[in-house]
């Protein structure tokens, strides 16, 4: 084809494109101008913008414009996909999908493929697939499983993954990555285009995208729009100077009722489903008359009810949601006019994908407003605030390598039409997850789906898959092909129990370790509404309405964000600017001064090049707090390392506490803390360093946890049937016995390398705490003996006493400690003050 053809073809996808959004009396930008040529001229790339700038029409229309009327293909099947993170957002998005067919593509149909699609409506699509289809990793994984998957997909033409940021850093980005390769491998012209808003390291994300091969060519393309973006902090009437996590919510809770009355539509973030739950409840009782305009949403509740939140959102019936990250992505709701965030968001990444629910559109501002629940928060609101107007954002790392994905994958693949080793290999290795993945590990993977590996190999239910006569590796068993289909995925959630009312509506779900706890009799909250458990049966919660005022709130594993380094690193020029007394322009600051002031006094505020350190001696014994800001993650990883070198050092009992802003080491006997601490904080071989980590924590019961997760994405765990759940004792023994098989028969499992080495990545954050050691090494250690505990240490003894403490028991002894500690505050800050109004100081003072 000629030049001027190629340019005439761009010309018209244009055209066209541009055709349609001025239908709707809206003019395009140049970011979709310059993604309509892109697409015309065959590109594939990932586009970079703000929630709400316009992206999907970006990209949907000029792909509709340069296949929707090209002739369909000799193979059946799909000509357009649309992969959505998110099954919830599916039935939203192939809303805003539909609206530009019938201009540009007359006559396609668009249909969705989701875990929640019924039964009756994949069998249509069966029969007649649909043009365009929405659907998700977990489902798209699950058409290439079928037998006639090549037959069906090799007429895919292009495919858009929409939040790419939210599935790059994660196995399910994996599981895209090898799907892709696969419809590369049927059709090499086909376009893949990302859709990204809060992500840092864009080249990478495109590579992981588009493959190895086609990243040098592929478009990346950034939204140069102009976003108003206002981020401010709802401020407490007083901040008290020694306070903890959730300390001030019960006090905010009057200020937030304030706030939204004021507003036609807000969305009220959480970090937690428990939170979520108190906060609705806290704001009923504020606001009666909200009932019925005011809902929460969260993940654990039944999917009906959260389309019937987001449907009443989009219609104006429903005025305030109280929500987690379920209502962070992708669904537009335009009619949301604030947002308020509970608590620190922990991530620029976060604070500006939650602030993009506000103004989701194209020229119309966002507002933010934090709500700190202590106060410690009003400093990483003040640095949120800070690094979001500077433009900056976390970066989101891709996994490299994992095997739990690779076997599924490899069984999918077999199921799929079936695969020959050497190509599919290639095939393999295009992706960016495992360009290096070595022939070794690719033989290892070859041999745990065709035998289990030299310890299962007895088993005939782990010979999954083997070789025909031709060399053609396929499932040979029908039974193992329906199991392993169950289990298509990498989500690996914790066992949860259906919750219900006795006429069988559906309410959600709440964790079985919760439930485990409760009596029949005993209340608790979910969705808003007070709840009697009356019986557990066949993993069912059976509930009746209650009345009782206080109620049990079911709590979510998983529900603490650490901070990230980034923001971290934010915090700490704040605390700088503080100490210089550049805070001024900063009201969270002014409003922190009580607390930040006494800190400084007692003993010295953290700042860029300075780790201050604080010892005490009390009647518990002998403390170490520390303060590296670094992150709850990396202090855990810290805290254990150094309490190793405690023991190792002399026989001892070491307790540990951490937060976001530091750790505690308390130990029984004396410890000569200068002396110790800064050879210990001298930061090992990588190599060494992760031998010591591993043995500072209970890693083995770490990695036999984790071990669970990757024996089910790899299908060693028998799946839940369609109506029936299998209990998670029943699912942890299967796999505490796989993995004393392995160990015990098979040390050299990559399973369990594997366990270990994500145990050291993300629980122990090996990189993260090699880099914080290595930046801890060029500061200066101030180490300040203490008589009580400072503003920043209080936090810890929190946390160290929550684990040993009934909540009324603990609240108790708070209130003793925190009374004893501002008597001495108040106390010091007599003879200050009668100092600077001249008068004398009493004997004593």
């Amino acid at each position: 084809m000629s030049a001027h053809a190629i340019d005439a073809g761009a010309q018209d996808v244009v055209a066209r494109a541009e055709a349609w959004l001025r239908a709707q009396g809206w003019a395009p930008f140049d970011f979709q101008r310059a993604a309509w040529r892109a697409i015309a001229a065959g590109q594939s790339g990932l586009l970079h913008a703000s929630t709400g700038a316009g992206k999907t029409y970006a990209v949907w229309l000029g792909l509709l414009a340069r296949h929707g009327a090209a002739p369909p293909p000799v193979a059946s099947g799909p000509r357009l996909l649309w992969i959505t993170p998110l099954r919830a957002l599916a039935a939203d998005t192939a809303q805003a999908l539909q609206a530009p067919l019938a201009m540009l593509a007359p006559g396609w149909r668009l249909a969705v493929r989701t875990g929640d699609t019924p039964t009756a409506e994949r069998a249509r699509q069966q029969r007649r697939s649909p043009e365009a289809l929405v659907t998700t990793p977990e489902s798209l994984s699950l058409l290439l499983a079928h037998a006639d998957a090549r037959q069906r997909l090799a007429g895919v033409q292009a495919v858009v993954v929409d939040e790419w940021h939210e599935l790059l850093g994660g196995k399910r980005g994996v599981q895209v990555q090898l799907a892709l390769a696969r419809l590369r491998r049927w059709q090499p012209a086909l376009q893949v285009w990302g859709l990204s808003a809060t992500l840092a390291n864009l080249e990478e994300a495109l590579a992981a995208l588009v493959g190895q091969a086609q990243a040098a060519s592929a478009a990346l393309l950034r939204a140069a729009l102009p976003k108003t973006l206002v981020v401010d902090a709802l401020l407490p009437p007083a901040v008290e100077r020694f306070a903890w996590a959730g300390r001030l919510g019960a006090a905010m809770a009057p200020l937030v009722a304030a706030e939204l009355d004021g507003c036609g539509s807000a969305l009220v973030f959480t970090n937690t489903r428990a939170q979520t739950e108190w906060w609705y409840q806290a704001l009923l009782e504020l606001r009666p008359h909200w009932a019925g305009s005011l809902a929460l949403h969260h993940g654990s509740l039944d999917a009906g009810v959260r389309r019937w939140v987001e449907e009443g959102l989009k219609r104006g019936a429903v005025r305030v949601v109280v929500c987690t990250s379920s209502l962070d992505l992708g669904v537009d709701f335009a009619p949301v006019q604030r947002v308020l965030q509970i608590g620190s968001p922990k991530g620029v990444a976060r604070l500006l994908q939650r602030a993009g629910r506000s103004g989701h559109a194209p020229g119309r501002p966002s507002r933010l407003t934090l709500v700190p629940t202590h106060g410690l928060e009003l400093v990483e609101a003040a640095a949120a605030r800070h690094a979001a107007a500077a433009g900056q954002v976390e970066p989101r790392r891709p996994p490299q390598a994992p095997l739990d994905v690779l076997v599924q994958h490899l069984v999918t693949v077999a199921l799929g039409g079936g695969f020959e080793p050497d190509d599919l290999l290639a095939e393999v290795r295009s992706t960016h997850a495992y360009a290096a993945l070595s022939d070794d590990d690719w033989r290892w993977c070859l041999d745990f789906v065709r035998r289990g590996g030299p310890s299962l190999q007895a088993y005939p239910q782990y010979r999954r898959v083997e070789p025909d006569a031709h060399g053609v590796w396929r499932v040979p068993d029908a039974r193992l092909a329906r199991r392993h289909r169950l289990s298509i995925g990498t989500i690996v959630g914790d066992a949860q129990l259906e919750v219900r009312f006795l006429n069988g509506r559906r309410l959600g779900h709440v964790e079985e370790g919760f439930v485990a706890r409760l009596r029949p009799g005993d209340v608790f909250t979910l969705a808003g509404r007070t709840l009697e458990l009356v019986r557990l049966r066949d993993l069912v919660a059976w509930v009746r309405p209650a009345a009782a005022s206080r109620a049990a709130i079911p709590r979510w594993q998983g529900g603490r964000l650490p901070l990230s380094t980034l923001l971290a690193d934010a915090v700490l020029e704040r605390l700088h600017a503080c100490a210089q007394g550049r805070a001024d322009d900063d009201p969270e600051l002014r409003a922190a001064q009580p607390l930040l002031a006494l800190q400084a006094r007692w003993s010295a505020l953290p700042q860029p090049g300075r780790l201050v350190a604080e010892a005490l001696r009390d009647r518990d014994g002998h403390h170490l707090f520390l303060y590296p800001l670094a992150g709850r993650d990396v202090h855990l990883a810290l805290g254990g390392w150094l309490a190793w070198q405690l023991t190792q050092r002399q026989p001892c009992t070491v307790a540990l506490a951490v937060n976001d802003w530091g750790l505690e080491l308390l130990v029984s006997q004396p410890v000569d803390w200068a002396a110790w601490l800064p050879p210990a904080l001298e930061p090992p071989p990588p190599a060494a360093l992760a031998a010591q980590l591993l043995a500072s924590l209970n890693a083995a019961e770490l990695a036999q946890r984790r071990f669970r997760e990757i024996a089910r994405v790899a299908g060693l765990l028998e799946p839940d049937a369609p109506g029936q759940r299998r209990r998670a004792r029943d699912l942890q023994v299967s796999a505490s016995l796989l993995w004393q098989v392995f160990t015990r028969h098979d040390p050299d499992n990559r399973l369990l390398r594997q366990a270990r080495d994500e145990v050291l990545a993300q629980e122990l954050a090996l990189d993260a705490l090699h880099a914080c050691l290595q930046r801890l090494r060029g500061w200066r250690l101030q180490l300040r003996p203490i008589a009580r505990p400072t503003p920043l240490a209080f936090p810890l003894v929190v946390e160290r006493l929550r684990e040993r403490l009934s909540s009324e028991t603990l609240a108790a002894r708070l209130q003793r400690l925190v009374a004893q500690l501002e008597r001495a505050a108040d106390a010091e800050a007599r003879p200050r003050r009668r100092a600077r109004s001249g008068a004398p100081e009493g004997r004593g003072g």
